[in-house]
């Protein structure tokens, strides 16, 4: 076991190192003259070069990097880079505020979407998934399999759009305002009106993503539904709800978290179009934002952030299945 943590945990090291290297060479080639687009319209050429000189960028890239990483502007004189304690993600060009905690103001408008959103898509999921394989070939597994095709071809910007044309344009019109039309309450002002202005961009990704995991839990619960236990389970009379949702789901859980897992950390990592269409601050939009004003350390902090949540669940998933597993 010990073996295998440190090996995932040099995985997750790597992964991330990575992703800094591959978002950092990016934002160099997407923003050939950063200064130019921080500075105001009619600058000067010396206000342009004042702007790059203060912001290191006219250094090498490699330097640049290193300061990124390693030493970072000193704070009473400490270095602040993304290696020293506590890691800093830089300072935002447009904003001149830190990168971190600009996040960790957007973070719990992203975190309630995508934990919302996870709780109501799997639930629904399991249920679907496991009474389409008690019953593999019947109406209800038919149905259901053709309601997850469909869901699975239709993008999610058209899944939001269509959603907020009914549900909140067309019943405003024949006067029921229950949806509203974006917007965010914090849970701790009023758990009600937080849950009613998540209510269509749950609903959004819930649509979206449902029918891949009832098909997932579906074929998982299938897999093991023959096994000797499950037929020593029905042999001793225990009734079919249980022998599936006690029995075969247990056994079928490791490829139903493991896509849990990456799933809620692409979502929380970059819910970047159901942001926008809801008009939800959190981190996507944040990310957007940056990337149209040039703002190069906001964008890479986004994406670091991104893949650090998605490392750390899959670390975690792969944790509890090799656990699971007994090895």
């Amino acid at each position: 076991m010990t073996r295998f943590l440190l090996a995932r945990a040099a995985r997750m090291v790597l992964t991330v190192f990575a992703v800094v290297l591959i978002t950092f060479g990016l934002t160099r080639v997407a923003y050939r003259n950063p200064a130019r687009m921080l500075a105001p319209e009619n600058a000067s050429e010396e206000t342009i070069a004042a702007i790059a000189n203060s912001l290191r960028l006219n250094d090498p890239w490699y330097q640049q990097l290193w300061y990124y990483v390693v030493r970072g502007p000193e704070i009473k004189g400490t270095p602040t880079g993304l290696v020293n304690w506590p890691p800093s993600l830089g300072y935002s060009y447009r904003q001149q505020r830190p990168v971190t905690e600009l996040i960790l103001e957007k973070i719990p408008v992203t975190f309630s979407l995508a934990a919302g959103a996870l709780l109501l898509w799997i639930t629904i999921s399991v249920v679907l998934g496991v009474y389409a394989a008690r019953r593999p070939g019947s109406v209800f597994d038919h149905v259901t399999s053709g309601v997850s095709y469909v869901l699975l071809s239709v993008p999610t910007f058209v899944t939001g759009v269509i959603l907020l044309f009914v549900l909140y344009y067309q019943l405003s019109l024949a006067g029921v305002k229950f949806f509203p039309s974006g917007g965010y309450v914090a849970l701790t002002e009023s758990p009600a009106e937080w849950a009613r202005h998540l209510l269509l961009p749950w609903t959004t990704l819930v649509l979206v993503e449902v029918g891949l995991f009832q098909r997932v839990v579906r074929a998982s619960v299938l897999e093991v539904a023959d096994k000797d236990y499950i037929r020593t389970a029905r042999a001793k009379g225990l009734g079919a709800h249980g022998v599936y949702f006690n029995h075969a789901l247990s056994a079928a859980l490791n490829p139903i978290l493991t896509l849990g897992a990456i799933e809620f950390a692409a979502i929380l990592g970059g819910a970047i179009i159901t942001e926008q269409i809801f008009g939800l601050d959190g981190v996507g939009r944040l990310a957007v934002n940056a990337a149209n004003n040039g703002d190069a350390p906001v964008v890479i902090g986004c994406t670091l952030l991104g893949a650090v949540i998605f490392v750390v669940s899959t670390f975690v998933i792969d944790v509890i299945t090799h656990a699971r597993s007994g090895k």
